[in-house]
């Protein structure tokens, strides 16, 4: 026998093994499938560490409505694809993975998608997340997030507001403080906090770091002297002034103005023509509400 024909039958014994060695522990694992069942449900949760538990009880209540069972199945008749599927449908995560391990136990890996704001539009109810996905309302993944009203058509959708509440949810200070957002239009975005007596007018979407720090500067410097039931209306949607309009407009003659001038780093009060209206007060917002020193002057 020739040395290349002993390397051939070398090569196909070695090929014959590894098919009967595959083939036999296939045959095995369906055994071992067949003789073990499911013997609970892991869920894992990636990307948002803030909402794991809820998405975790989410999901084991969702599989509870599974059509077939699955803590206590056999193992060779749970489909890990139907379950993927089947989640994959809920609308409420980027991804789902499932998969058995040796010990039983299907583990079921989800990345949420998470939301930045609730859209109530008529008798409609859905979360929207920062790329303007809509998300199903489903109480088992409810989340603590702006709830949005407001008078939308084609041309003035709730996505528009993404801008701004996504700015809310990155910023600490706008987190803790709104509590609602009410859309009159593009530009008169109004904010509701949570410190119940008054709203804030933020315009549109554009400046919004600027337009926190006046509210900031007015929330420091005018509030705790005129009291937080004196206005009820803020408004920070124009560039270079604070307009705050009296809540009982019969203090003041249909004829005057009261102009609070929080004159920060050399920022000036605009004289006559600005944005304010009668019954109104304007306050020029500073660069850094941190680095504040002055406190508020009265002109009448």
């Amino acid at each position: 026998m020739t040395k290349s024909k002993k390397s051939t039958i070398l090569k196909w014994t070695i090929l014959a093994t590894l098919l009967c060695y595959c083939t036999g522990m296939t045959i095995w694992a369906h055994g071992e499938a067949r003789r073990h069942v499911c013997t609970g449900i892991s869920v894992e949760v990636e990307g948002n560490p803030a909402m794991e538990e809820k998405v975790r009880a989410g999901v084991i209540e969702e599989l509870r409505s599974y059509p077939r069972r699955l803590v206590g199945a056999q193992l060779h008749q749970i489909n890990t694809g139907d379950v993927e599927r089947y989640l994959d449908g809920l609308d409420n995560f980027e991804s789902v993975n499932c998969m058995l391990t040796g010990r039983g136990e299907l583990v079921v890996s989800v990345t949420p998608l998470i939301p930045v704001m609730r859209v109530f539009f008529g008798e409609n109810s859905y979360y929207i997340n920062k790329d303007g996905k809509h998300i199903e309302s489903n109480a088992e993944f409810h989340s603590d997030v702006p709830v949005v009203t407001g008078r939308f058509n084609r041309s003035f959708a709730p996505r528009d507001i993404l801008p701004l509440a996504d700015f809310i949810s990155r910023d600490h200070f706008m987190k803790e403080l709104v509590g609602m957002i009410e859309a009159h239009d593009p530009h008169n975005l109004l904010i509701v906090p949570r410190i119940r007596g008054h709203v804030v007018n933020f315009g549109d979407t554009t400046r919004l770091d600027e337009k926190k720090r006046a509210l900031a500067l007015f929330y420091r410097e005018v509030m705790p002297y005129k009291g937080w039931e004196e206005y009820d209306t803020i408004s920070v949607k124009f560039r270079g002034q604070i307009v705050a309009t009296r809540r009982n407009k019969a203090i003041l003659n249909h004829a005057e103005e009261y102009y609070e001038d929080v004159d920060m780093e050399e920022a000036t009060l605009p004289d006559g023509g600005g944005h304010s209206d009668s019954d109104a007060t304007a306050a020029s917002p500073a660069e850094s509400p941190a680095d504040s020193t002055n406190h508020s002057t009265a002109q009448n």
